[in-house]
């Protein structure tokens, strides 16, 4: 056992001793001299690595590749500009040609136009054009320059007043929930407006929603039929963005003509015969069709004979509903101040008579 332990301890000695004599050479072959020596050949190492990433020459294959990528890129957009020349030119031509084509009647004979002395090519190019005109003249304006049929005559009964009403968020608002989906809650009071006005004014429902979506609607809205005409959004015209309507369409006269909605842009092309009440927001509590049918009530039994010097004094109000109401609410105030005056002078009339008549009572007995 000692034995094999001495051995064992030689070797581990011996090993450090030339590990630190390895050290020391080291140490002694790395002196000042070859250490700057080593700092100056990597600094030059670094500049010509420099130099040969800047110089062209110095990579040709580089160069080469840069050139080939810039002519693939250059193809590449020619045959692009190309290919979409030919899809416009041959995307052109099938417009002209499906919508330059005469028009058939119901046999399949040609329809004669005033293009039919032009040649032919130019002839499907102005039938394409006044096709797209005509597109866009039937979206901006009305579907008809006389959007109501003529006021009715005696014996039949004409209401003296139109009433122009918007359908979405003044009588109905759209609501959404996790049960039912979509659907169109009703506005408090519809049914005391259309029972208190409709004597009073013919009722039209205008609204910018389609006819898809308004008609049924306006069915389940007004079971009795007081509703006297619809009209939709194709009855509008489409101007700056906004849905207009143009009261100038509705073969009525304009002083007797009253616009409510809840956004100004849909009556702005004649602003003085609109009421722009609130929008409502489905809130339950809401009484603002009951205040309107009071106010459109106190215009008609006045006999008022031009409703927009009525409507311009509430133009710039926020909220006209309210601006009628504390102007009614003054009215009734000063009535009644002038029927309490009016109670005291005759109270002071008939005192004054009796006095007189009691000054005179005795001398007329004793005749």
């Amino acid at each position: 056992m000692a034995a094999s332990v001495v051995p064992a301890c030689g070797r581990s000695v011996r090993l450090l001793l030339s590990s630190r004599a390895l050290v020391g050479c080291r140490q002694l072959s790395s002196g000042p001299g070859e250490s700057l020596t080593g700092g100056v050949l990597q600094d030059k190492l670094r500049s010509q690595q420099k130099e040969a990433s800047q110089d062209p020459q110095s990579n040709p294959e580089s160069e080469e590749q840069q050139k080939k990528q810039k002519e693939n890129k250059a193809r590449t957009k020619r045959i692009l500009l190309r290919a979409t020349g030919v899809l416009g030119v041959l995307g052109s031509g099938l417009v002209v040609y499906t919508f330059g084509s005469s028009m058939l009647d119901e046999e399949g004979n040609k329809i004669p136009d005033e293009f039919d002395n032009d040649p032919p090519v130019l002839q499907q190019v102005k039938r394409t054009y006044q096709y797209f005109k005509d597109y866009r003249q039937m979206i901006i304006e009305p579907t008809s320059p006389k959007l109501l049929p003529d006021p009715l005559k005696e014996p039949y009964y004409q209401p003296p007043y139109t009433l122009v009403l918007e359908l979405k968020n003044v009588l109905l608002h759209p609501e959404w929930s996790l049960e039912t989906g979509w659907r169109f809650k009703k506005r408090a009071g519809i049914d005391n407006l259309f029972q208190q006005l409709a004597p009073l004014y013919e009722i039209v429902i205008f609204t910018a929603e389609t006819g898809m979506t308004a008609f049924p609607l306006i069915d389940s809205l007004d079971p009795h039929g007081f509703v006297s005409y619809r009209l939709f959004r194709d009855a509008t015209r489409y101007s700056e963005g906004h849905h207009v309507k143009d009261i100038s369409c509705l073969n009525r006269d304009p002083s007797r003509v009253v616009i409510i909605d809840c956004n100004r842009e849909a009556f702005s092309l004649q602003p003085y015969n609109g009421l722009a009440i609130k929008s409502w927001d489905g809130n339950s509590e809401d009484r603002a069709l009951y205040d309107l049918t009071a106010f459109l009530k106190t215009i008609a039994t006045s006999g008022v004979s031009d409703v927009r010097t009525v409507l311009e004094n509430y133009s710039l109000e926020e909220d006209p509903l309210e601006a009628f109401k504390r102007r009614q609410a003054q009215l009734e105030q000063e009535e009644q101040q002038r029927l309490a005056e009016l109670s005291q002078l005759n109270k002071r009339q008939s005192m004054s008579l009796g006095s007189i008549t009691g000054r005179f009572w005795p001398r007329s007995k004793q005749q």
